[in-house]
C-alpha cells in the first residue's frame, strides 16, 4: 500500500510539473531574470488543514495573484557575498544590538542585559547531550558571540566549502537589503506558498503526499530525535547545498526543509481568518498580509513571517517542512536555520535591465 500511494504521489507530482511546463510556454515573458523561475498567473488554495497544522494555518481560502518569477534556489553564500563586497553591506549579527530599540520588543520594566550579552552575536544550534524538553528552546538554542553570516556556527567557523550553502543568520532587515540590491523583493506569503506547492492543490508536502522516508529522503530535515541525535540519514548535520534535494513541481529546490525563508508579509495568527471575513470567503487576490503584527505569546515583538522550516524540522516536534506551516520572528532577529530567497515582477525586472543598460 505503501508503494503504491508514494507510487501516485509521484505520478500527481510529475503530472503537476507537466501542465505547470505548458503553463509557462503560454504565459511566461520572452526574457527572464537569470536563476529564477516564471509563476504564472493563477488561483491556488493556501492554508492547511492538516492535523498536524498549528494555529494560523487556516482556514483554508483560494488566493489568485498576477504572475511572477522566484529564485530557483535560496540565496546562496556565494550571493550574499557578492552584495556584501558590492556595498560594503554590515549585517545585522555583525552589529552591537542597540538595547534602546531591543527593549521595545520586551515586556515594560525588563532588566538591561550584561555588556557582555550585548554583542554582536546570532543564534546557533548546539545540540544538547540528551533528551530535554521541547518547551524550552534555551536547551538548544545559544546567543553566540561571533557568529555571523561568515561564521555560521561561531567565530572559528567559516564557509569554506560551504559557498553553494543557503546564507544563513541573515534577519529580515539583511534580506531586504539584499534583494534591494539584486532589483528584486521578498515574495509575499502567498507568492511563497504557491510556489512552494508546485501546482499541487491541498497536499500535505511539497512532493505530495508521500510520508517523508529516511529510506530516501526528499529534503534536509531532522532524522532521529530532536534536539539532541541527527541520524544523518539525508547527509546533513546542519545545511545542505543547494539543488542537493529533488525540485517540487515547478523546478524548485528546497522549498521544505533546509532552512527558513523570509517573506514580506508581517505575522499575524489570525491572518488568513481576518482576509477571509474580510472578503466574505470570496477569491483573495494578490494579498500582502496585515497592516501590522500582531503574536499574543509575545504581544511586544513585530513580527514578519518566514516559510519552509529547516534542517532542524522533525515530525516529532514541529513537521513545518509542510507548505502550509508559517512562523514569525522578529525582523533584526538571525539564526543558524533563517534564509531566503527573492523574487521579481515584469516590472521590476524591466526596471532592473534600464539600470544595467544606463551603467
Amino acid at each position: 500500500m505503501n508503494a503504491r500511494r508514494a507510487l501516485a504521489s509521484r505520478f500527481f507530482a510529475a503530472l503537476a510539473a507537466l501542465m505547470f511546463s505548458v503553463g509557462q510556454i503560454l504565459a511566461q515573458p520572452a526574457e527572464a531574470p537569470p536563476g529564477m523561475v516564471w509563476i504564472p498567473p493563477g488561483e491556488f488554495t493556501m492554508g492547511s488543514d492538516d492535523p498536524e497544522a498549528w494555529p494560523g494555518e487556516g482556514p483554508l481560502h483560494k488566493v489568485k495573484l498576477d504572475g511572477y518569477w522566484i529564485d530557483q534556489t535560496e540565496v546562496t553564500n556565494a550571493q550574499f557575498a557578492e552584495f556584501v563586497k558590492a556595498t560594503k553591506y554590515v549585517t545585522t549579527a555583525e552589529r552591537k544590538p542597540d538595547w534602546e530599540e531591543l527593549k521595545k520588543q520586551l515586556p515594560p520594566g525588563t532588566p538591561k542585559p550584561a555588556d557582555e550579552v550585548l554583542v554582536a552575536s546570532s543564534l546557533v544550534f548546539r545540540a544538547p547531550p540528551g533528551p530535554v524538553p521541547l518547551d524550552d528552546v534555551s536547551q538548544w538554542w545559544s546567543w553566540t558571540a561571533g557568529a555571523d553570516w561568515r561564521h555560521p556556527e561561531g567565530p572559528d567557523s567559516s564557509l569554506t566549502g560551504r559557498e553553494n550553502h543557503p546564507v544563513v543568520h541573515v534577519s529580515w532587515d539583511d534580506a531586504v537589503a539584499y534583494a534591494k540590491w539584486a532589483g528584486k523583493r521578498l515574495p509575499t506569503e502567498a507568492e511563497w506558498e504557491r510556489a512552494a506547492r508546485g501546482g499541487l492543490e491541498r497536499m500535505p508536502f511539497v512532493w505530495g503526499d508521500e510520508p517523508v522516508s529516511d529510506a530516501r529522503p526528499q529534503a534536509n530535515i531532522w532524522q532521529g530525535n530532536f534536539p539532541n541525535e541527527n541520524t544523518k540519514r539525508d547527509g546533513y548535520m546542519r545545511t545542505a547545498p543547494v539543488k542537493t534535494f529533488p525540485p517540487n513541481g515547478f523546478g524548485l529546490y528546497d522549498m521544505a526543509g533546509n532552512v527558513w525563508e523570509w517573506c514580506s508579509d508581517w505575522f499575524r495568527l489570525d491572518t488568513y481568518r481576518l482576509q477571509v471575513v474580510a472578503t466574505k470567503g470570496g477569491v483573495i487576490v494578490n494579498p500582502t498580509g496585515p497592516a501590522q503584527s500582531f503574536d499574543p505569546a509575545e504581544p511586544y515583538a513585530p513580527k514578519r513571517v518566514h516559510r519552509g522550516g529547516s534542517y532542524l524540522c522533525n515530525a516529532t516536534y514541529c513537521s513545518s517542512y509542510r507548505p502550509g506551516a508559517r512562523r514569525g520572528t522578529t525582523p533584526d532577529s538571525s539564526m543558524g536555520h533563517l534564509g531566503f530567497r527573492c523574487v521579481s515582477t515584469p516590472d521590476l525586472w524591466k526596471a532592473q535591465q534600464a539600470r544595467a543598460a544606463a551603467k
